[in-house]
């Protein structure tokens, strides 16, 4: 641990200092979804993790231009290279343009982003946007010799590129391995024909007669490939090299990889830091249409999915995703939830309580050391987890002093106040929610349910078998369990 940022750089495998290209400037990118669905728990991970980023860098007095882009073509059915756009589907099944799509659920993504107090980006390019962009970029690698057409679509030559020994040092993917599989996947995939290699992925496809979103190019009439979407849309906003490349893991092949291999391919740098979210899984399940287990963000909020016990509000989703460090699988499940909301409203009862503590002469906690604390962890590819930790110390001394009546000096307040409320509200990005019937009942409940407790520790089973039995009357329902008792209002 550091008192200079550093981060855990995918590329290198390892954490590194931060070092800026161009210091006091950073640029960093971030995959945005591809707009074809309300927005799910996976798609607010990314956007919290460099959210907070943002925001420390910002405090660091870097001048940031974030960009975050919307994908609105080219990215199809399973990330092929054939088949239908996710987009184009939706419009043809429901008889409407495809960017009544892309904006119909643009603005969902804004909407529960803008709930969790997610800062915009700085520049929010569209795919569909920039398809000059984007042509002019495959003219000059087909120039290059690492792209040939065929029938109307141009590939990416992976194996002619892979000379240079450079392709999957992101991922770790070795050409070798792939063109062992390469065999099963001509057999498996339709229109492998067209390429080289099966391992070779579209940088424009022809489109057929049937597909609504094209444009003219110097090959066909047309879409492009998905990957070099982001390629092309970083390298306008950001230029040929910059700081920070961010997504998902799930992202790390074939579309960052692809990234890097179009981008050196005309003369841009590999971005300097690779920066990964890990997955959000759901009980300890991939989430999946399979499985029937995605959860939308707005059905969190609303408390209207089979999975979900409750509603929990947006800020319980965002300190819930900051308990985890960004790099750790986070597992969803209503008990996981349900302690974040406890925890939250923990730190929002500490931030209220600060103003009104007395003051006097000297205390016995070192303030100073507490607050080095906080930006150690920050500086340690940043630990949100270890910040709330430290925060919660905080809040421990707050409850003892407010309730004990005990001083702080006038320095160690000032220290106290204005530490807690920075890391809590202008880094962490929480916000003080306004109280809801669905918390004034969790209030009450969690009352009733000590009272429950206790009763059953004074072996007072009179009383405690009559309040449960009046909570069912109510239609609320008491688990007892080993980690103590929870309830859930029957539907």
């Amino acid at each position: 641990m550091s008192s200079r940022l550093h981060i855990y750089n995918t590329l290198s495998k390892q954490t590194e200092e931060f070092e800026p290209i161009n210091p006091p400037f950073v640029g960093m990118y971030l995959c945005g979804p591809t707009v074809y669905g309300d927005p799910h728990l996976g798609h607010s991970r990314g956007a919290i993790m460099m959210d907070v980023l943002f925001r420390y860098l910002t405090h660091l007095r870097y001048k940031v231009r974030y960009v975050r882009n919307i994908t609105d073509v080219g990215h199809l059915l399973n990330d092929a290279d054939e088949g239908e756009d996710k987009i184009g589907k939706i419009a043809k099944a429901n008889h409407i343009e495809p960017m009544e799509v892309a904006q119909r659920y643009t603005n969902a993504y804004h909407k529960v982003l803008l709930q969790m107090n997610v800062l915009p980006p700085s520049i929010e390019p569209r795919a569909s946007g920039h398809i000059p962009e984007q042509i002019e970029m495959i003219a000059e690698i087909m120039a290059n010799d690492l792209a040939y057409e065929s029938n109307g679509s141009v590939y990416f030559d992976v194996l002619k590129y892979a000379k240079s020994g450079d392709y999957g040092k992101l991922s770790g993917r070795k050409i070798e391995d792939l063109l062992a599989g390469a065999g099963q996947e001509r057999r498996t995939l339709e229109g492998q024909e067209e390429k080289k290699n099966p391992n070779d992925f579209a940088l424009w496809k022809k489109a057929t007669s049937e597909h609504i979103m094209k444009w003219k190019s110097p090959w066909s009439e047309g879409f492009p490939g998905w990957h070099i979407e982001c390629s092309a849309m970083s390298e306008k906003y950001l230029g040929k090299m910059f700081d920070i490349h961010a997504g998902g893991i799930d992202l790390l092949f074939p579309h960052h990889e692809s990234e890097i291999a179009q981008s050196t391919s005309c003369g841009c740098s590999t971005p300097r830091y690779w920066m990964h979210n890990n997955m959000i899984t759901i009980n300890g399940q991939k989430m999946a249409k399979s499985l029937n287990n995605g959860v939308l963000i707005e059905e969190l909020f609303t408390g209207n999915h089979d999975l979900l016990e409750q509603a929990y509000s947006p800020m319980t989703l965002r300190f819930f995703l900051l308990q985890a460090h960004y790099r750790s699988t986070l597992d969803f499940s209503n008990e996981a939830l349900q302690a974040a909301e406890k925890g939250y409203h923990r730190l929002m009862n500490a931030a209220a309580k600060i103003a009104n503590l007395t003051t006097s002469i000297s205390s016995d906690v070192d303030f100073k050391k507490w607050r080095e604390k906080l930006f150690v962890h920050m500086n340690n590819d940043i630990a949100t987890p270890q910040v709330i930790a430290t925060l919660f110390e905080a809040a421990k001394w707050i409850n003892e002093i407010d309730a004990k009546n005990m001083c702080l000096s006038a320095e160690d307040k000032t220290l106290l106040q204005e530490t807690f409320t920075f890391f809590t509200f202008d880094i962490l990005g929480l916000t003080q929610e306004k109280t809801t019937n669905n918390e004034v009942l969790n209030g009450v409940m969690n009352m009733v349910l000590d009272i429950r407790k206790t009763a059953k520790e004074n072996k007072d089973w009179t009383t405690a078998d009559k309040i449960r039995e009046g909570l069912i009357q109510a239609g609320i329902d008491i688990m007892d369990g080993k980690e103590g008792s929870t309830f859930k209002i029957k539907q």
